[in-house]
C-alpha cells in the first residue's frame, strides 16, 4: 500500500515516562493527522512499520491505533488496514449564527431532511424558554448535512406567536435565522449554549449513519432577540467524529 513520504512523524518515546507507550504513541499520530499530514481517506502507516520505528510491540501498535479509531480519527478496514477520517467540520463560537451560514461560510454545500414541522405545546420547553407552558411553539427536527453527509440532528422549537404562518410558509433557503429575520423582520440578538458529551441512542444513531453508543456533541441553544425576548430553542446532536468547536477566550 502506498501512503505519504515520510509520513511516521519523528518524535521518540520516553521509556521512562509514567505515561504508557500506546498513550505516547497514540498521541504522536493523533497531531499528524490533525496537522495533515495524511489525506483524508489516505492510507495509514501499518502496524509493522509502526512497530519498527518506535522498537515497540504490535499489541502497543493496535492499542494506540484503537484509540485513535474510538475517537473517530482512523477507520480500520479488514485486509486494508488503518485509513484517516474525513477532516472534521470545525465551529468558532464567536458570532450567533445558524448551521446553514456556517457552512456557507466555509465554502460547503449544506442541505436539511426535514422529518418533522407542526405546531406543539411543550412543557419543559416552555420553562426553559421562561413562558406559559401552554404557548404554542413550532417544532421543526432536520437531520442537517454537509457534503452529502449526515452530521447533525437538530430539533427546534420557536414561539408560533412571533412568526405565525411559518409551517404553512416554510424556510427561507432552508435556513430558520433567514427566514425570521428576512421573512418575518425578526432582530436576532444574542444566544446561551451549553455542550455536553453522551453516547448516541438507537435513534441517533440511526439518523446519522453511525453506531449505537458513538460519542456525539449535544448543543442546546437558547435564542433571544434584541430586544431580550426568548424567540428559539434549540436541541442540536453533532456527531463527534465529524465536528468539532472552538471557543477564543481572552484574559
Amino acid at each position: 500500500m502506498i501512503y505519504g513520504q515520510d509520513a511516521v512523524k519523528t518524535e521518540t518515546l520516553n521509556r521512562q515516562s509514567p505515561i504508557p507507550l500506546y498513550y505516547q504513541l497514540k498521541e504522536i499520530l493523533r497531531s499528524w493527522i490533525t496537522s495533515g499530514k495524511f489525506d483524508s481517506d489516505g492510507c495509514f502507516p501499518p502496524e509493522r512499520k509502526l512497530q519498527e520505528r518506535y522498537g515497540i510491540s504490535r499489541m502497543t501498535v493496535r492499542r494506540a491505533l484503537a484509540e485513535l479509531v474510538n475517537e473517530g480519527f482512523l477507520i480500520r478496514e479488514q485486509g486494508r488496514g488503518s485509513f484517516v477520517v474525513k477532516t472534521r467540520m470545525q465551529e468558532q463560537l464567536r458570532h450567533l449564527t445558524s448551521f446553514t451560514e456556517d457552512t456557507e461560510q466555509r465554502g460547503l454545500s449544506s442541505e436539511a431532511k426535514v422529518l418533522d414541522f407542526q405546531i406543539t405545546v411543550d412543557t419543559e420547553v416552555a420553562e426553559e424558554m421562561g413562558i406559559s407552558e401552554d404557548e404554542e411553539l413550532i417544532r421543526l427536527q432536520r437531520i442537517r448535512m454537509v457534503e452529502g453527509e449526515p452530521l447533525a440532528l437538530q430539533t427546534s422549537f420557536i414561539r408560533h406567536n412571533l412568526c405565525p404562518g411559518l409551517v404553512e410558509q416554510g424556510l427561507l433557503g432552508e435556513s430558520l435565522y433567514k427566514t425570521l429575520e428576512a421573512g418575518y423582520g425578526l432582530r436576532l440578538g444574542r444566544a446561551r449554549q451549553t455542550f455536553e458529551a453522551k453516547p448516541a441512542d438507537e435513534y441517533e444513531a440511526g439518523l446519522l449513519g453511525i453506531d449505537v453508543g458513538q460519542s456525539v456533541l449535544v448543543l442546546e441553544r437558547l435564542t433571544y432577540l434584541h430586544n431580550g425576548t426568548p424567540i428559539e430553542y434549540v436541541r442540536s446532536t453533532y456527531r463527534g467524529d465529524r465536528y468539532r468547536f472552538t471557543v477564543e477566550l481572552l484574559r
